[in-house]
């Protein structure tokens, strides 16, 4: 060892991985050694230099003229127990016995880590249509190589995100299952200025309640979606005010500014679109590539996050991202891909600025109706949805698209497929019961035994009344369907039953003359009226 340390400069704590070694250096950290001593090592490694001194066991270690002490991978560590290190620093001298042995070595946050990588993302995504662009095509051997960090920004302009924005929770979701680390950064800074990508017009100012108000909503429903945890390599949520909130105007102007080109900022699509319009473009939207260009310029460099994905709207600020870092780092190795927007079959965006929001936070919009919504998906559009919105294998979903044009098809089985999958992924299994039995029981004829509860989830998607349960004994159902609104007229009523089209509980109703009794009351709470397929009405007893 005497000739290693002779060798050896000061370096602060560094292992590092390699196919054949362990190595201790200058690099960042990608180990962690879990015992009482390296908390304390790992604590001394930021106040001052470290160097190697001692080590017991001969042949554990060789000379390295660039400073870096090399040792056999951790496969051989037993036979070298001990490693003693000497902290050079005024505020913390002393010796720190690190025990290095196989079951005390972890795998910790590591670009280079490609243990539990089990696919080629990039491939997958590639296959189901959700590669539009990418920044380097060197992504595509790099994401099999090495664990990854990937994030997905979301500004809080509402209290939820949409189905638009279910694409990019996909994406993150297929690298989480291919063995890398989502991420997703919530703007509580950028939606202060607001994108212009993709808008006409300059988004209208927020207030701090507001903003505060959609962070709490967002967070929430991605936070059920990704499935945080406390494990080791969990998804993780963060917020761009966290470092934008300290960052000057001057320092922002040095620091970044200097960096931009104003003729490639204004080469980006989304400002030249604007720039030719009657609208224009503020200068506060013209900065907002260069605020989030910058946040991957700070996910890069504290948080060790390497991919940028987003909508193709996205891609001006994506590349904008990856300069900066080449320029304020001056480092390669970031990456931006982008994916095709969500579009309805008449070429519209799915967004909440576009008519018909389908909401994600369940508190907008019912498992219920979100199922029914997907449910409704023309044959023209569900095999591609079912691509790009599910985790089921293309085999499966070349097979269900095969069934579609056989004799015998159950029209909209596919369909239904398609819901329970995107219903189980956005709102669990209870979420999925919750509409499935919402669906049968708001299905006339349904065999389905309707209970109370069922009654009561459905009011959140159908209109409701209350009724005085004296009343409503004894009473006539033709005098009840028209004062609660089902229907506007007894002859309307008497011409639904003969029609065959009036249901009470489902079950349908043949006698004009039908009376109301205690049995028609379900648990002695409420009933359900129907007039054909979509025309329903709950009613509770008071």
């Amino acid at each position: 060892m005497a000739g290693a340390s002779r060798a050896m400069t000061c370096h602060r704590l560094c292992l590092l991985s390699h196919p054949s070694e362990l190595v201790i250096g200058t690099a960042k950290t990608f180990f962690t050694v879990q015992s009482f001593q390296a908390k304390f090592f790992r604590k001394w490694s930021s106040i001052g230099s470290i160097r190697a001194f001692g080590c017991g066991g001969a042949g554990a270690s060789r000379a390295c003229s660039d400073g870096i002490l090399r040792i056999p991978n951790y496969d051989s560590l037993p036979q070298f127990p001990s490693f003693r290190f000497s902290v050079l620093d005024k505020r913390a001298r002393g010796l720190c016995d690190l025990h290095l042995a196989r079951a005390q070595v972890s795998v910790e946050e590591r670009e280079i880590e490609t243990e539990h990588v089990s696919r080629n993302v990039v491939d997958i995504l590639q296959e189901r249509g959700l590669i539009e662009s990418i920044t380097d095509e060197e992504l595509r051997s790099v994401c099999t190589k090495q664990r990854l960090k990937v994030y997905c920004g979301f500004d809080p302009t509402a209290e939820s995100l949409h189905l638009g924005n279910l694409l990019a929770i996909i994406v993150l979701s297929w690298f989480q299952r291919c063995g890398h680390i989502p991420v997703a950064l919530l703007g509580g800074a950028t939606a202060r200025v607001g994108d212009p990508s993709g808008k006409s017009m300059e988004r209208p100012v927020m207030d701090d309640q507001t903003i505060a108000r959609n962070l709490k909503g967002i967070h929430g429903v991605l936070s059920q979606i990704l499935k945080l945890t406390r494990e080791k390599h969990s998804p993780l949520i963060l917020n761009n005010y966290d470092w934008w909130k300290e960052f000057s105007l001057l320092n922002f102007l040095r620091d970044v500014g200097k960096y931009a080109r104003v003729g490639t900022m204004m080469a980006k699509e989304s400002v030249k679109k604007r720039l030719n319009s009657e609208e224009g473009m503020s200068y506060t939207e013209f900065t907002y590539q260069l605020l989030q260009g910058y946040d991957f310029v700070h996910l890069f460099k504290e948080e060790g996050i390497s991919v940028q994905i987003g909508g193709s709207d996205q891609w001006g600020n994506i590349t904008a991202g990856t300069d900066l870092v080449r320029k304020l780092l001056q480092q390669e190795g970031a990456y931006g891909l982008t994916f095709p927007l969500l579009l309805k079959s008449d070429g519209s965006k799915f967004g909440k600025s576009v008519g018909g929001a389908i909401w994600l936070s369940r508190s907008l919009l019912s498992p219920y109706k979100f199922y029914q919504y997907l449910f409704a998906t023309p044959d023209s559009d569900v095999i591609k949805f079912m691509k790009i919105l599910t985790f089921l294998d293309l085999e499966e979903i070349q097979s269900l698209e095969a069934t579609m044009g056989k004799e015998g098809y159950v029209p909209n089985s596919v369909q239904r497929r398609l819901a329970e999958e995107v219903t189980l992924f956005v709102h669990g299994e209870e979420g999925l019961t919750e509409a499935l039995n919402a669906t049968q029981a708001l299905a006339p004829g349904g065999a389905t035994q309707l209970d109370w509860k069922t009654l009561e989830a459905i009011t959140e998607d159908v209109p409701s009344c209350s009724v005085a349960q004296a009343s409503l004994l004894g009473s006539s159902l033709v005098d009840l369907c028209v004062s609660t609104g089902l229907l506007q007229s007894k002859t309307a009523v008497r011409r639904m039953i003969k029609q065959g089209g009036l249901y009470l509980n489902n079950e349908k109703v043949e006698d004009e003359g039908k009376t109301m009794v205690a049995d028609d009351i379900v648990d002695g709470k409420m009933l359900l009226l129907s007039a054909g397929k979509k025309n329903k009405i709950v009613v509770r007893m008071n």
